[in-house]
Parts: structure tokens; sequence; C-alpha cells
């Protein structure tokens, strides 16, 4: 039985607008969830495990419908780049991506009373080399602050990235051709054709 309208287990505004652009009809839903990196964990293992895990944290929430859940990581040489700590932290991050190439991963999960399907979109991202004087400016603006890698690609962050090869969404945290492939699979496709 088709669903008219999928649980979002996010707070993030860009997966909102992500959705509402593929005319996905969604109703926010709050979870909570530990996102520590677990000990010699892999980039692709924890960006899937989050996904997962706050798709089905959100099914427990209400057990009904389907409840999507996403998670988004930057990583430089093989590290996991979270959100910076302060403006200090977020001048670093950028410091380290300007003038290299970064990958971005996105995993998108989607969770009914079946059991749950996922998918993992891989990008690259790079950078043109950024002076110091750029890297303050930036952060003054508040932008990084709760971006992983101290970016957003759809924000003023734009004019940093040289290159992109993959997904565009993904890089903003929804990486929509996967994401529509599951809710189809779930009967909800884009724009509400049935």
């Amino acid at each position: 039985m088709a669903a008219d309208y999928v649980y979002l287990a996010s707070q993030s505004p860009r997966r909102r607008e992500l959705l509402q652009q593929i005319g996905v009809p969604f109703c926010p839903v709050g979870i909570a969830i530990d996102e520590s990196v677990r000990h010699g964990e892999a980039a692709p293992d924890y960006v899937v495990r989050l996904a997962v895990a706050k798709a089905e944290a959100g099914w427990q929430g209400i057990q009904a419908g389907c409840v999507l859940g996403a998670d988004t990581a930057v990583v430089l040489d093989g590290r996991i780049l979270g959100k910076p700590r302060d403006r200090d932290d977020a001048i670093h991050m950028l410091g380290e991506l300007s003038g290299r190439t970064h990958a971005v991963l996105t995993a998108v999960a989607l969770c009914d009373a079946t059991g749950t399907a996922w998918r993992l979109s891989q990008s690259e991202v790079s950078f043109r080399t950024i002076v110091p004087y750029e890297c303050s400016a930036y952060a003054q603006t508040g932008e990084p602050l709760d971006k992983a890698g101290a970016y957003a690609i759809q924000g003023y962050g734009a004019v940093f990235v040289e290159q992109l090869r993959g997904s565009y969404s993904g890089v903003m945290g929804l990486p929509l051709f996967e994401t529509a492939a599951l809710l189809a699979s779930a009967g909800l496709p884009p724009w509400g054709a049935r």
C-alpha cells in the first residue's frame, strides 16, 4: 500500500528543501542518536550506520508509514571531518581542504514495517586554493559552523568548489537519485506521480 507522505528523521532545512524540490510530501520527526564515530570505523560504514539508525529511531517513535533518515560525512585522507567546534576549528578545516580533493559520502535509509533499505552516494569535491583571509571571512558569516567539513556547497562556500564529480544534492545532504529510488520502491514516487 502506497504512503501519502514520508516521515523525515531530520531537522535539516537543506534536506527539507530537497524533498520539496522533487515534490515528495513529508512530515519531520525529531530523533536523538549518538553520532560519534566508532573506533576504526570506515567513513562509508559510519554514514550508513547513522542513516539507518536515524530512520529506525524515527520508526520506533511513530511505528507508522515510512521514515527517511540520512547522514553526510566529509572525508579527507580517510578522516571524517565533522561539524566544526567553533570558528577557529572551521578556519582550520577550510585550510585543510584548500587546494585539495575530498570525498563527500551521504547515506540515505528508509524504514517501514517491512524493514530498512539504504543507499550510499559518493562524490568528490575539489577546492581551489583558499587564502587565509578568505577562510576567516567565510567563518565570520557563520555558515560553516553547522556544516560537515565547515562549508555549504549551496551557500557562500560554493565559491571554493573548483570541481564536483558526483551528486550535488548528495553533497548538500540528501542524494536525490538514491532517495527517489528508495521512495518509489515504497510507493511514494517524486512529483506525486502514482
